[in-house]
């Protein structure tokens, strides 16, 4: 069933999430203090079953000069430089097997496929731990951090992710210039913030995103993970001020209103995980072009195999 408004209501929703006045300092020394770290980015040709692609073993320095692993696969040969698309995953996912996920570089792409830090539990495997220390928490990773911005666990994954595509621009074979990013769920969200942080991407998907519009989404749906918010919160009772002052430095909606690069996004109006009006959040305050795809019957899936045919056009278009 629809969980969320009439489409037409999504359409005119913009969100009650407030733009904290330092979000962009915060975020600029957030990035800076990365950047101080060398580098250090390596990729090793691996040996695979697949005899179209190849697939290097990438290794880069994330959060505090943390090492973040990620798969590179390009065309089988291919010398570059390439349009290249960086790829963050869904809730509990990693970067999996090196022979898995041929999509991108099957259709002609130099695909970085990054690894999200603790996680790999969710259908993928993965080699990245998060090595931070938290406080209290609720099971799960959204309330990891939660007391106060700077610990907060995705200011490590969303800084993770921006380094991701730095050390994509690193590697010859990538086309610095034409540089795609692509997400579902989680790995939407995060797209969604890496559109806010870098300004000169070619094109951003972002597929049913999560991590948008905490203030509704963590009273709206019962599913995990938004869920976890509310678990904590009815045992820390007097955070809640505290704890939404701390999301407001992470959610897709106030990055949304910092992107410009061309966004394709999805929403499904039966998706109780990502309720559609968290996503409209985001997509109705998005500064750049854009264009959303509403799948009026399906769930969290979104539109599946039809967004991937979605995405391989919009980069077809933008990274041509």
């Amino acid at each position: 069933m629809f969980t969320d408004l009439p489409e037409a209501d999504l359409r005119a929703y913009r969100s009650l999430q407030a733009d904290p006045d330092d979000f962009d300092s915060f975020w600029a020394g957030t990035l800076a203090a990365s950047k101080r770290h060398d580098p250090a980015v390596t990729a090793t040709l691996v040996d695979t079953p697949v005899t179209t692609l190849d697939v290097y073993d990438v290794t880069f320095a994330g959060f505090d000069g943390q090492p973040v692993k990620a798969w590179l696969r390009t065309p089988a040969g291919a010398s570059g430089p390439l349009p290249t698309i960086v790829q963050y995953h869904g809730y509990g996912g990693g970067r999996g097997q090196a022979f898995g996920n041929l999509l991108w570089a099957s259709a002609g792409y130099a695909h970085l496929e990054m690894d999200t830090r603790g996680q790999g539990w969710g259908g993928n495997t993965a080699d990245t731990p998060d090595d931070a220390g938290s406080g209290p928490q609720a099971p799960g990773f959204m309330t990891r951090g939660i007391g106060a911005r700077e610990t907060y666990y995705y200011r490590r994954v969303f800084t993770d992710a921006v380094r991701a595509v730095e050390a994509a621009r690193s590697l010859a074979i990538v086309d610095s210039a034409r540089i795609g990013i692509v997400g579902t769920s989680q790995g939407g969200g995060i797209a969604l913030a890496v559109a806010g942080l870098v300004d000169d991407l070619a094109a951003v998907v972002a597929r049913v995103p999560f991590l948008c519009d905490f203030p509704r989404a963590s009273v709206i749906t019962d599913n995990m993970p938004y869920r976890e918010i509310g678990i904590y919160l009815a045992t820390n009772r007097h955070s809640v001020a505290r704890v939404h002052e701390t999301l407001s430095y992470f959610d897709g909606v106030n990055f949304a209103k910092r992107a410009t690069a061309p966004l394709t996004i999805t929403a499904a109006l039966m998706d109780p995980t990502c309720p559609p009006s968290t996503v409209f959040a985001a997509y109705n305050n998005y500064a750049g072009e854009k264009a959303i795809t509403v799948w009026p019957y399906n769930g969290h899936e979104g539109g599946a195999w039809e967004d991937d045919a979605l995405s391989l056009r919009a980069f077809a278009e933008h990274l041509a």
